[in-house]
């Protein structure tokens, strides 16, 4: 009921008992704020179509309600046309599963544990591409196997030799299992290994499908909400594969760089806009590359909040972010993984509702209308610290502990307020400059 008491999230994400170093949960969701399953199954006509404009707005104003947080997603991500039928849906959900069994079965062919509810967190073969015999490994791959080194080994390499696509990807997946073992282990829904393997299983058809980036330490954290919003592990997995078009050039190395500190050099630039004596401080203390916020733009916060006001921070930055084109841009013949946000620079605008910092975008005709939310984010949190950075931190030692002391302290509303803010001020004195 419109202006009820307001209803705490946190039963829907339930934490383990004995769990008390979880940073407390401010988002609450609020009668007439919130998105509710009543006003999101109004949005769509008899045949389907959604009309996003009015939940765009009300998803910035107060998230979404839990229990219908995971198909809202699927739209904000892209995954679906606000435009298209019930019926429509249904065939590319359907070509979209069926899609992502056959490249799981080409994992499983190469290594049986795919599939198996089980995952590993030892490496199972040296980078020649020979299997490791060490029987801790060879427990893991297969515990019924009581250490039988020739029937293990068959079982690793059931098609023969590797080629270095099959190698490099063999290699990553120990690393995705223990990565997996630390995402959000203070959920109760991780209790369950199952859910472990379904995480392990999703994070290593990505890797083998996206031979340019692979896996990255961090891609974990991005990638577990899908599956505990979204029942079904391909529809997750394609949740996490529309979340990683946009954040995929954060993880691709190349040489001694990662991707991500080209966004970190736009943090720099933008701070210097903003706030020159905060920039002037930061490189004093040899901190000019902001590698202290390196984590934040990686993960997009996932470590400073809790973990459902985390989600309700990617849903205002995606609502806010929302572009109607971003759809029909991947379902291109002959689009990819590779194709990103931002691709579809030039091309003209449809006049769909977008959200709000995509509309301000719209406006501008130069490269500052490319940059992501998350690098405004980032600043507003540095801006609202400006004062105890300034006064505090004598070192980078300082500044990541300054840092690490707002988990759990940040305002996720106010961080979205701030980062508009911050963008149209950017903007106007970027012009000037």
């Amino acid at each position: 009921m419109w202006g009820g008491p307001a209803e705490p999230a946190d039963s829907y994400y339930a934490v383990r008992p004995g769990c008390t170093d979880v940073p407390r949960t401010r988002f609450k969701i609020k009668p007439g704020k919130t998105l509710s399953a009543r006003k999101w199954q109004a949005a769509f006509s008899l045949d389907g179509h959604l009309d996003i404009g009015k939940s765009l707005h009300r998803i910035q104003r107060g998230g979404i309600h839990p229990s219908i947080r995971g198909e809202v997603w699927e739209f904000l991500l892209a995954c679906y046309d606000p435009e298209s039928t019930f019926d429509e849906r249904d065939q590319i959900r359907q070509h979209r599963r069926v899609q992502y069994a056959r490249w799981k079965n080409e994992c499983r062919e190469i290594f049986p544990v795919i599939g198996s509810g089980r995952y590993i967190t030892a490496p199972v073969i040296i980078e020649d591409g020979l299997p490791i015999q060490d029987p801790f490994v060879l427990s893991e791959i297969n515990p019924g196997m009581n250490g039988n080194n020739t029937e293990m080994m068959k079982e690793l390499t059931p098609r023969g030799p590797l080629d270095k696509k099959a190698i490099q990807w063999l290699l990553t997946l120990h690393q995705i299992g223990l990565d997996v073992m630390r995402t959000d282990r203070t959920l109760v829904f991780y209790e369950k290994q199952e859910n472990l393997s379904k995480l392990w299983d999703i994070l290593s058809v990505y890797a083998w499908i996206d031979t340019d980036v692979g896996y990255g330490q961090g891609m974990s954290d991005l990638c577990s909400p899908m599956i505990i919003l979204l029942e079904d592990e391909a529809d997750a997995f394609w949740c996490f594969e529309r979340l990683m078009r946009r954040l995929r050039g954060n993880f691709r190395c190349t040489g001694n760089s990662v991707g991500v500190e080209k966004q970190l050099s736009y943090l720099a630039a933008v701070t210097q806009v903003i706030d020159p004596k905060l920039h002037h401080h930061f490189e004093t203390l040899g901190g000019g590359d902001y590698l202290f916020a390196f984590r934040m733009l990686m993960v997009l916060f996932r470590r400073e909040f809790s973990f459902c006001d985390s989600l309700y921070l990617w849903e205002m930055m995606w609502a806010l972010e929302y572009d109607p084109d971003l759809f029909s841009l991947y379902e291109e013949p002959g689009s990819n993984i590779t194709k990103a946000v931002g691709s579809n620079k030039g091309k003209p605008k449809s006049r769909r509702p977008c959200g709000k910092y995509e509309r301000e975008n719209m406006k501008i005709k130069s490269s500052d209308a490319s940059l992501p939310i998350s690098v405004f984010l980032v600043a507003s949190v540095l801006k609202d610290k400006s004062s105890k950075l300034l006064h505090e931190a004598r070192g980078l030692d300082d500044v990541v502990k300054i840092l690490n002391d707002m988990t759990g302290n940040l305002d996720a509303k106010k961080a979205c307020i701030g980062a508009m803010k911050l963008h149209k001020k950017y903007l106007k004195k970027a012009k000037k400059t």
